[in-house]
């Protein structure tokens, strides 16, 4: 009679994390399915404790890389694969059965790239820029819903935030418009709204410049032009060493700055960029790479002399628009990144890639 072997036995497990059921798949060495566990989160916490090393396998997903740093520290080897990618190899319909068994047969493609487990410190700079886009939201939607107020008395504020502050008050001190009292008041406190989000986003930039003094990769990240303090720390914390990828053709498009193609024979297409990969990064690079396009254009107004890069990006806006011209030179500053973060050089404007039999970027 055939005996089932014991989870014991086993060389690798696939983990389908939860907030309190964690299911459990163990495999062999070719990664055939063992036996299955369902754990509480307290079990699981302790699951690992007194095992041999295993390879666990889990999604990149919410606490992964707390699990993963934890199970480290245990002596366990710990590959993360994209959530997105993971999806096509559950069979069957879903359930954390099938998705434990699905990261088995995830783990076969050599395709898929793991993720890096991150830091508890890359994890606290990912959090304070999500605090931070947080309080501008609600900053920009207390400073809309008040001009959105006003404009219904008559009362119209100029464009840009810094003049939000001066009107309102204006506003309110002035005893001759219409405004209720009463609304007046629900203003002040909108207004005050606004001063306590900018004082949060101002103390988090203070943190973020904190730890940029210390981070070396965010320092030469913020020599290439478009790049400053918000898009740098971003990177570092998020990608951590860029030259991971193989190359900056892959970095760009793991950042979704990539054309998307659609090709079949001899017939090759090229779309949109894919806007794949982390929506945050790819609009610091694109609002970068917008500013980097308005000082060139300012400067060529001013006549003062420009670089390769600032002449390359002019040109294409006059052929194919602002818009266009910006993301291309988003993927273009992406791609450089890449290479200066490879080579160890300082990023250079002026830089003309060669072919790979010269001198590669």
């Amino acid at each position: 009679m055939n005996v089932t072997p014991k989870a014991s036995e086993a060389v690798t497990v696939a983990i389908d994390l939860a907030k309190e059921v964690f299911q459990l798949s163990f495999a062999d060495a070719s990664l055939r399915v063992l036996a299955h566990k369902r754990l509480s989160r307290s079990a699981f916490a302790r699951e690992f404790d007194n095992r041999v090393p295993l390879h666990a396998v889990m999604e990149a997903c919410g606490s992964a890389h707390y699990w993963a740093r934890r199970l480290q520290r245990l002596g366990h080897r710990v590959t993360l694969l994209p959530a997105h990618q993971v999806r096509p190899y559950v069979l069957r319909r879903k359930t954390d059965r099938t998705d434990a068994d699905g990261l088995l047969e995830a783990l076969r493609c050599e395709g898929l790239r793991p993720v890096p487990v991150k830091t508890p410190q890359q994890q606290g700079i990912q959090g304070l820029h999500r605090i931070r886009e947080h309080h501008k939201a609600q900053r920009t939607a207390a400073i809309n819903a008040m001009r959105g107020l006003l404009r219904e008395f008559g009362i119209t504020i100029p464009a840009g935030a810094a003049k939000v502050r001066p009107a309102v008050l204006a506003a309110l001190e002035d005893g001759d418009n219409d405004l209720p009292m009463a609304l007046r008041h629900a203003i002040a406190g909108l207004l005050e709204q606004v001063a306590g989000h900018t004082a949060a986003m101002q103390a988090i930039e203070a943190s973020l410049a904190e730890f940029n003094a210390r981070d070396t990769c965010s320092q030469r990240l913020q020599q290439a032009g478009g790049v400053g303090l918000l898009t740098a720390t971003a990177l570092s914390a998020s990608l951590g060493e860029v030259d991971r990828f193989t190359s900056g053709r892959h970095f760009a498009s793991y950042l979704g700055l990539a054309p998307r193609e659609h090709s079949s024979g001899n017939r090759r297409k090229l779309g949109r960029i894919t806007k794949r990969g982390d929506t945050y990064l790819r609009t610091l690079l694109i609002h970068g790479a917008r500013a980097n396009l308005r000082s060139a254009l300012l400067a060529r107004k001013r006549g003062t002399e420009l670089n390769r890069t600032q002449t390359w990006a002019l040109q294409l806006a006059e052929r194919v628009g602002h818009n266009k011209a910006a993301v291309a030179l988003a993927n273009k500053t992406a791609r450089r990144l890449w290479a200066a973060e490879h080579h160890r050089r300082a990023f250079d404007p002026n830089q003309i890639s060669l072919g790979p039999a010269t001198a590669a970027h």
